[in-house]
Parts: C-alpha cells; structure tokens; sequence
C-alpha cells in the first residue's frame, strides 16, 4: 500500500486536484484507494461524495466522547469509484491545534484495520506546513509519497519550496520523499517553463500540467469530479494522464529548496523575458 499526500497553497486548487486525480486512479486503474481529508473544513471529498460534507471523527468523537466509541462504519463513507472517504476535522477556529486531530484521526483507522486492502491512502492537507500540526503526515511517518499542487504564481511557489523545507526536514529520519510538483495552471506567463525549472531546482520533476478549463468550475459546483460529470471531455484525460503518472512514478527524491532570493531572481527571468517578447511583439504589430 502506498501512503501519498497532496500540500499546497491555501485556494490553489488542490483538494479537486487531488480529488479528480483519485476518482481517474480509482475508475481507469483500478486502484482500491481511501481519502483522508487533513482540512478543518471538512470539504477534502465532497466531491468523491457528492455532498456538502461529510461528518469528521473528531465531531462525532465529541459527541460520543472519545474516538474510543467510534466504530469505522461511523466515519468511513463509500463514494464515486468506490473510494472511501473520511474527514479528520478540526477544532473550533482559534481553539486548539488541528495537527493533534488528524494524527488522532489517523492513528483511530490504523487501529481499526481501515487500510486493509487498500493500494493507496491519499491525505489532503490544508497549506502550507508552517504550522507543525499540518505536517503531521510527514512528521508521523505516515504520508511517503508528497506531490505538490503549485501554480506560476509567487505565493504558490513560495508555498511549494516551503514545503520542500519541511519534507527535507523529515526525508532522513521518515523516509518520505517528493513525488514532483503539480502544475495547476493559472495562465501565467511562460508558467510550465516556470514550473519546471522549480522543479529541477527543488531536485524533483514537474510530474503533469494541468490546463485550465472552466469544466472543473462547472463539475465542482454540481459537487462532482469532471471524470463524473463529464467522462469524454479533454480535461478528464488530464487528470487520467496524471493518475497514471502518479501510480508509476519512480522518481522520488529529497528535495534541495531555494533561497528566498533565488526564488524571486527565476520569477524574474521568467517574468521579465515575456514582458519583453511581448513589447517585441506589440512593436511589431504595430510597425515600428
């Protein structure tokens, strides 16, 4: 069974990333494959489930009093594809650390022999991992495989060599490794150029670029994956493709994150470069 984990800027897309990869793991590939959703929200398979969202274990943990009265058919849901769903939850905001509940949570289905016959067990995980609590997959030993969902954008970039500081924190005493960078594309300038020389400075690949298409948006709001919602269209052989990029992939390494100004000086050359293809350009439209 391989234990992966999706981290990522905070609105970078990464829960339906992740999600919409799963479901095409799941349905092409046949994987057995459970989600456990790391984010207080609660909304890390609400797409795999169709729903609003789905009880945590630490909701109805306070409501039973311990996790101890919990059996796994409470918190285990079946959905799309036949993936399993839990949500760790959180506590309230501003009361308590939500790291102690997903370790809590994750430690409750070890304990219950939830992973019996899985392939894979996927975490979702909420931003960054400033926040020592977020990084309890790594830090426990339990997420092996990370795949970071970043963008051509500055704080997403940051975010991801961010998180590369963490998984190197750990690479030696856990043995989790980088899986590669996910670009989830937000039509920057030159952005899988971009991607991939971060990748190449992080030591890891750019393992797929997805385009953007509205059709995410519009499956998202029917609280669907697109390989539901809409199996023909091109953005569900996106997804598939990286699905099974993701279940082949060999290439894991220990990250090597940059400086702060090493990470500006190659949004720069980036950035600069188009500014000055596209002033090269305009001038010759308009012929001077």
């Amino acid at each position: 069974m391989r234990q992966i984990a999706f981290y990522g800027k905070g609105g970078i897309g990464k829960s339906t990333t992740s999600q919409n990869t799963l479901a095409q793991l799941a349905t092409k590939f046949k994987q057995k494959i459970m989600i456990v959703g790391c984010d207080p929200k609660a909304d890390s398979t609400r797409l795999i489930l169709n729903t609003k969202a789905q009880q945590t274990v630490l909701h109805l943990a306070a409501e039973r009093g311990t996790v101890e009265d919990l059996e796994l058919e409470d918190v285990v849901q079946k959905g799309f594809g036949d993936i399993l769903n839990v949500e760790c939850g959180g506590p309230e905001p501003g009361v308590g650390c939500a790291g102690r509940g997903i370790i809590t949570a994750i430690n409750f289905l070890e304990e219950e022999g939830a992973y019996e016959g899985l392939d894979f067990v996927s975490y979702d995980v909420l931003g960054d991992v400033v926040c020592g609590g977020f990084a309890m997959p790594i830090r426990e030993k339990k997420a092996q495989e990370i795949y970071i969902v970043c963008s051509g954008e500055m704080m997403a970039m940051y975010a991801a060599n961010n998180i590369a500081r963490g998984i190197l924190k750990y690479a030696n005493s856990g043995g989790v490794r980088l899986g590669g960078l996910i670009c989830n594309s937000r039509n920057t300038d030159r952005e899988a150029e971009l991607i991939t020389e971060l990748a190449r400075r992080l030591n890891t690949q750019m393992i797929h670029f997805l385009p953007r298409d509205n059709v995410v948006q519009h499956a998202e709001l029917r609280r669907m994956t697109v390989t539901q919602y809409n199996p023909d269209h091109k953005q569900a052989a996106e997804y598939e493709e990286l699905a099974g990029k993701i279940l082949n992939n060999d290439m894991l390494t220990v990250p090597t994150p940059i400086s702060m100004e090493e990470l500006e000086e190659l949004l720069m050359e980036f950035g600069i470069i188009e500014d000055e293809e596209t002033a090269m350009n305009k001038a010759e439209a308009s012929g001077q």
